[in-house]
């Protein structure tokens, strides 16, 4: 394949140099993309161009506060035609966040249930778990030997509990292994048993084409999917929650106020129809635009081709690390073998832990991974074969204040403007550790489960309270402790 991605230069600050802990510069590896992404140009441009004319929405009568309006609801459908959408039939409101998302419907769907049903699995990000556990009682598919859900016993537990599970909540892909839901085939199955289902998009969205009107077999359709902006270069603080028209229009809001209402007196509340009753308050005007931006981009540029660039992509990164004898690589054994998949990858080198082995890749490397149980921590922890009795010590020294290393992983993950030559210098960092071909410095373990290195310069010599004050932003403050 070739070394470079053919939209690299679309994204700002892809060669900022960042110090190192033995002196010098090098262009920063961000191979973090599965938690946040970067921006891309083509969204900031939109944004600076938006933000002379940004006014307040919806009932402002000034031309700016028209032509916000006309802006906001121009990237509502956008949304819905990113993900397939027919408007007649679903609504896309703008939230925070997938999470937020979440929380909304799952407070929604849980009101008069008396804690129904719902499925899901043990691969769940904890903002696709813990919103349905308060709301729902919750049924969740194994795991079978290389990390991926059971979906062939979702039939016979739907069955076996007929008529009482009220929903199927599934992430579209793994931000842990990458590994991609067959949320079609999920979808046909819980219709035919009286369940509703929703799509975590929030890993999917950048990297595969979504259709939740389905796949073209009869109920294939999915009813409810959320994703978020930030991972989808375009980090200004929105997200979107896609639902079918006729199931929001069945309960009260989850949030009420300002602009959810067509009629209030002071005994009596008339609530505006989906989308709007789903926004209290003012919204993110500057975020919607800016997804909005990115899912241009997107289209424009080709789903088609940015899937295929990264599979490239994911497959290199994928050998490079099965090269290294000393790599325990989570997920299944071979790359194209079972479900399908993204550039997200979790791992472990022998003899290190989790945490050092980031540290040492960001002071020494300038390489940025992610370390821990990404907010999958049973996903996880079922990965690494951790036991019931080493769990209750861990959630017993938690409750006690008490620090001890947590187990959990190093993840790389790739985004379209990520190279062959960004994964190939990680490989042979971690050949180098891994041999003992380089000696890193002395790191001591903080309280709160970080490492970084023992003389104390954790802050690469000041550059972070240099670089805060060259954006002409105030420091000295809880940043700088």
């Amino acid at each position: 394949m070739r070394s470079q991605s053919p939209w690299r230069d679309q994204v700002i600050g892809v060669d900022m140099q960042v110090p190192l802990l033995a002196g010098g510069y090098r262009p920063y590896v961000n191979l973090d993309n599965a938690s946040s992404t970067p921006v891309l140009k083509p969204v900031l441009e939109t944004v600076v161009r938006f933000l002379p004319w940004y006014a307040s929405i919806h009932r402002g009568t000034g031309f700016k506060s028209k032509l916000s309006t006309w802006a906001y609801e121009e990237a509502r459908a956008r949304v819905l035609e990113f993900v397939g959408a027919d408007p007649k039939e679903y609504v896309a409101s703008f939230v925070r966040n997938t999470t937020e998302a979440v929380n909304k419907l799952a407070w929604r769907l849980g009101q008069g249930q008396s804690k129904a049903l719902a499925v899901t699995t043990l691969m769940e990000h904890h903002s696709n778990d813990l919103p349905w556990r308060r709301h729902f009682r919750l049924l969740r598919l194994p795991l079978d030997s290389s990390g991926f859900p059971e979906f062939d016993r979702l039939e016979d537990l739907l069955s076996e509990h007929s008529g009482q599970v009220r929903l199927v909540a599934v992430t579209g892909a793994s931000n842990v292994t990458g590994l991609v839901t067959p949320i079609h085939e999920l979808a046909r199955i819980a219709h035919r048993h009286g369940a509703h289902i929703f799509v975590d998009a929030a890993q999917l969205a950048p990297h595969k084409p979504i259709r939740v009107q389905g796949d073209g077999r009869e109920d294939s359709h999915i009813d409810f999917l959320a994703f978020s902006a930030h991972k989808m270069y375009a980090p200004f603080g929105s997200g979107a929650l896609v639902a079918r028209r006729d199931l929001l229009r069945e309960i009260e809001p989850f949030e009420i106020g300002g602009g959810t209402v067509l009629r209030v007196s002071t005994d009596s509340v008339i609530y505006a129809d989906p989308p709007w009753s789903e926004e209290a308050g003012s919204p993110n005007v500057v975020g919607a635009i800016a997804l909005a931006a990115a899912i241009h981009w997107f289209q424009t540029t080709g789903m088609s081709a940015v899937e295929a660039y990264e599979h490239e992509l994911a497959r290199a990164t994928w050998e490079i690390l099965r090269s290294i004898p000393e790599v325990d690589l989570y997920g299944p054994a071979e790359f194209d073998a079972g479900p399908d998949r993204l550039g997200v990858f979790s791992f472990n080198l022998r003899g290190w832990h989790h945490a050092k082995l980031a540290a040492v890749l960001a002071y020494e490397f300038g390489i940025g991974v992610r370390n821990g149980c990404f907010c999958a921590q049973p996903y996880v922890k079922a990965l690494l074969g951790v036991n019931r009795s080493l769990e209750e010590k861990l959630m017993e020294r938690s409750r006690e204040g008490t620090t001890i290393p947590t187990p959990g992983a190093v993840r790389v993950s790739l985004g379209f403007y990520n190279s062959l030559d960004e994964v190939q210098y990680l490989g042979q960092a971690l050949s180098r550790l891994a041999t003992g071909e380089f000696e890193p410095r002395p790191y001591r373990l903080t309280a709160e489960g970080e490492y970084i290195p023992e003389d104390g310069d954790h802050d690469f010599a000041g550059s972070f309270r240099r670089l805060v004050a060259d954006w002409g932003f105030p420091t000295g403050g809880m940043g700088g402790v």
